[in-house]
């Protein structure tokens, strides 16, 4: 086992393996699974050209297709903050530690089909710990569409009903 030392008081805790890694980007969270020894799996975008991690995870927004990737948490994490969270324990029994490291090592160097809303980065890792894909950021996404959606809809239908009032004589 490597040296402890890239996980410092920045970031508090030693994952283990199987656990979710869930890493603060500017305006989301990127989703990881600790393997050990320092490295995850996680998918990234398949056309990814830039050594940059939250630039390169940003991109996974607009890309249909993801690359699973193993790579050093230090490399993925880059500047930005993490913390372990393994949140849906509470409702779901993580598989065994053995399956789960199966599972994602024979996904590596995988192209996996990607969408942000039912198939994005969290989604994978809770398949892998838990055998169901779960998103509470994808969730979170939809309702808030769903409300735009409803509220514009209100918004147009009083709109129509004000400027059919004021044509009346």
């Amino acid at each position: 086992m490597e040296s402890n030392d890239r996980f410092d008081l920045e970031h508090p805790g030693e994952p283990q393996p199987g656990d979710l890694i869930e890493i603060f980007r500017p305006g989301y969270q990127h989703w990881a699974l600790y393997l050990g020894d320092g490295y995850i799996i996680n998918v990234a975008p398949v056309d990814e050209g830039t050594p940059a991690a939250s630039f390169s995870s940003a991109k996974s927004v607009f890309s249909r297709k993801a690359l699973v990737k193993m790579q050093l948490l230090k490399d993925v994490v880059g500047t930005d903050s993490y913390r372990i969270n393994n949140k849906y324990d509470d409702k779901y029994s993580p598989l065994a530690v053995e399956e789960i490291i199966r599972r994602a090592e024979f996904l590596i160097g995988q192209e996996v089909s990607y969408d942000l809303l039912g198939n994005n980065c969290e989604h994978f890792v809770t398949l892998l710990r838990y055998g169901e894909a779960e998103s509470d950021q994808a969730s979170r996404a939809i309702g808030a569409i769903g409300f735009v959606t409803a509220a514009a809809g209100a918004l147009s239908f009083l709109g129509l009903f004000q400027h059919r009032s004021s044509q009346r004589p």
